[in-house]
């Protein structure tokens, strides 16, 4: 039986960080603000994977009040959150993901996300959808203000 779950991220633009999506440095007049490298797109993702295997969310294994997150790259978490699905013998069979932001146009970066996802949940880039909109100018992320990401995965047992 197959399992389904449901991640989202937000996080603020802000100056003298830089611009991390899926793993990826995207030029950009600014960054995302967080704890780690604020890459909304890996903690919608593992935040979907998480809940899939109903083994809570992010803030519950990688804590913003750890230090030893501060600044981490996301693909580290993403890693030991594969590593969490591997010990209850969950592998992953959909990965379902759109980011929402007005600028910078992210679609030239699609497919180096895609395989640095893949990379580390050992999956074929072409297994991972990564899409691309925008808030059409409405609300703080039509504004500019900064960036969100869904994903929606499936899980099934390990045969």
């Amino acid at each position: 039986m197959s399992r389904v779950g449901f991640g989202y991220d937000i996080h603020r633009f802000g100056k003298g960080r830089p611009l991390i999506l899926g793993g990826v440095r995207i030029p950009h007049s600014q960054g995302l603000v967080g704890h780690s490298d604020a890459d909304v797109l890996i903690h919608a993702i593992c935040d979907a994977l998480l809940g899939a295997a109903a083994l809570g969310d992010i803030g519950r294994h990688f804590p913003n009040t750890d230090p030893k997150y501060k600044d981490i790259s996301s693909l580290k978490l993403l890693a030991a959150v594969e590593r969490l699905l591997k010990k209850k013998r969950y592998r992953i069979f959909n990965i379902d993901s759109t980011v929402v932001l007005e600028t910078p146009r992210i679609t030239p970066f699609i497919e180096a996300m895609q395989v640095n996802i893949a990379k580390i949940l050992s999956l074929d880039p072409q297994e991972i959808s990564i899409k691309a909109t925008t808030h059409e100018g409405l609300g703080a992320i039509g504004s500019g203000m900064g960036c969100a990401a869904y994903c929606v995965v499936s899980l099934v047992p390990e045969t």
